[in-house]
Order: structure tokens, then sequence, then C-alpha cells
């Protein structure tokens, strides 16, 4: 299906911090669509300031009677556009373009699923852990902030069952530092025939380190990498990445049209 361009409605704002919040939208054309790992372009101002729409991860599908009629999105405030997403009240109508992008490909069981998650890269997660429990996936979250108050919607995530291995740089919550610490000692110690994919989202210097390790231990990783976007439909080529192609050789690719999720392989780092 084709994106679709709605006037969505905001149905709940919730502040997680002061910069961080989950806005709630009613867009059942949107959800009913949405998978895990894909994203939305929400126009934040009716005029010109901002002039661009701004990308976001799905973050959760919210359904009602097994009918998909609404999405969230986690935000953080980091200027113009995402502070009026900050403030946005209830009622409020933003235009919103989605589902963009290409999506997590989940797997089922015997394999595991690790998902690693820095900051706001915990958006795309809500949805890919209702996917996992749906296909009986185990999954785990390597949770990563600078402090205990960075760590949003842990008890969320530990109520659908998903093991939580937290790290913080000052050490508030969880293990003293980044979090690919612990997540490295856990592949370290699992057994070579138990199988394991993981799953990353968050700044690029974690997603290389992600990657290096899922390489490092044999095991599949996918990416989503966060990149800014003007257009979000391939039009603007302000979001590239550079790729291997199948000889090795690297090129520029558009990451919302050949991401933003990608198998950490083919993704070139230098």
């Amino acid at each position: 299906m084709p994106p679709v361009d709605i006037q969505a409605r905001v149905l709940q704002n919730t502040r997680l911090s002061p910069d961080c919040n989950v806005l709630v939208l009613d867009a059942p054309a949107i959800a009913a669509e949405a998978l895990p790992g894909q994203f939305v372009m929400i126009r934040t101002s009716p005029g010109t300031d901002p002039l661009l729409r701004r990308p976001f991860s799905v973050f959760e599908i919210r359904r009602e009677g097994g009918a998909a009629l609404a999405i969230s999105v986690l935000c953080k405030r980091v200027g113009p556009g995402t502070a009026r997403l900050y403030d946005a009240a209830s009622g409020e109508v933003l235009p919103v373009l989605g589902p963009l992008g290409k999506p997590f490909q989940p797997l089922g069981p015997p394999s595991e699923a690790w998902m690693v998650a820095g900051g706001v890269g915990l958006a795309p997660f809500a949805a890919l852990t209702e996917v996992l429990r749906d296909l009986g996936t185990p999954s785990r979250l390597f949770y990563g902030g600078r402090t205990a108050a960075d760590l949003f919607y842990t008890d969320w995530f530990a109520s659908r069952g998903v093991g939580l291995d937290l790290a913080t740089e000052d050490g508030s919550r969880g293990a003293r530092g980044f979090v690919t610490a612990p997540l490295a000692e856990a592949l370290r110690t699992r057994p070579a025939e138990s199988p394991v994919t993981l799953y990353a989202c968050g700044p690029e210097p974690m997603l290389k380190t992600v990657a290096d390790l899922a390489r490092l231990h044999g095991r599949p990783s996918q990416l989503s990498t966060e990149r800014v976007m003007g257009c979000g439909m391939g039009g603007c080529y302000g979001c590239v990445v550079r790729v291997r192609d199948t000889e090795g050789r690297p090129h520029f690719v558009r990451s919302c049209l050949d991401g933003p999720v990608f198998r950490g392989e083919e993704l070139v780092w230098e």
C-alpha cells in the first residue's frame, strides 16, 4: 500500500521528561498498514517555520477490538518543530504522512530477538515487541541513556515479557557506561548454537559497535539508521547512507527508501 497523507488528531500527549513525550495520533489508515521500523513524516506547523516535516518512527500501534486505530510517536524536543509537538494539545490536528520506509524483519523461534536502544532510539521497539510476542519469539532489550531519567517505558516492556539489560553513563541505573558493554558480554557468553538476531536503533557510533559485535560473534543484525529527512519519499536526497553492493563496492542509497532499516553487514561506516 502507498503511504497516505492524513489530518491526524492528537488523542493524548504524555510528557516523559522535560524534553521527551509520547504523542498518540488518531491515524487508523496509517496504523492499519504500519510495520515495526517504519516511520511517519509530521508537519509540525501550519506555516513555514519550520517548513519541512519531521521524521518519527512509529512507536506503538494502538488497537481496540483487534482493529488498529492509532499510532504513537516518541519525540525529543531539540528545535522549534519538536517543541511544538512537545506542547501539542489534545484535539489539535497534524498532517501526518506514512507509513514510510523499509521495516524490521522479525524472526520467529527458535531465534531470540535482542533489541539495542540508545536514548530515543527506543522508538521502533514497542511496535516490534508486539510482533515478536505474537510470534512467540523470546526478546531482550539492551537499553542505555545518560541517566536513569533518560530510560523510558521500562515497565511497559517488562510487562510484555521482555528481559531488560539497562545501562547509564552515570551509573544511576543498571550498568555504568554504554549499553554496548553488557551487550558484548551477553554475546560473548551466548552459546554459538543458540540463534539470536540483533535489532538496534540509536546514535551512529552505537550502531557501528552493534554491527561490529554482530560480525565478531557471527550474529545477524538489523540496524535502524537515524538521518535528517526533508521529504521521506526519496525526492530530496538529504538522507543518504553508504552501503556495499553485492560485490562489496560502496555506494550511496536513500535511507527513506532503502532503509531506514539495513542489515548491519551492508552498511559502510568509514
